[in-house]
């Protein structure tokens, strides 16, 4: 399993959009990937519904969880769109 701690940067946190992005590109990979708020219970990153129900604001600390054979590419692809700020 290889995980990635990453702090939400742009000012909208995970809505709509960013979700979708999200989630768009964790269905590119094969590995199970799950995203967890500090003190929160993991989700799947792979469902816009789950991500929005969290309520990922700016400044919040997540943990991106990926398993599977293209787990290392699937942690580092989704860190880098989270630190990037999704284009806002």
């Amino acid at each position: 399993m290889t995980k990635k701690q990453v702090e939400i940067v742009n000012k909208t946190g995970l809505h709509a959009r960013p979700a979708s992005d999200f989630v768009l590109e964790a269905k590119k990979y094969e590995s199970k990937i799950t995203i967890c708020r500090e003190n929160g219970v993991p989700v799947n990153a792979k469902s816009v519904v789950r991500i929005l129900a969290e309520g990922i604001g700016q400044g919040t600390k997540i943990e991106i969880a990926a398993e599977g054979a293209d787990e290392e590419q699937a942690a580092a692809s989704l860190a880098a769109l989270v630190e990037s700020g999704f284009g806002e």
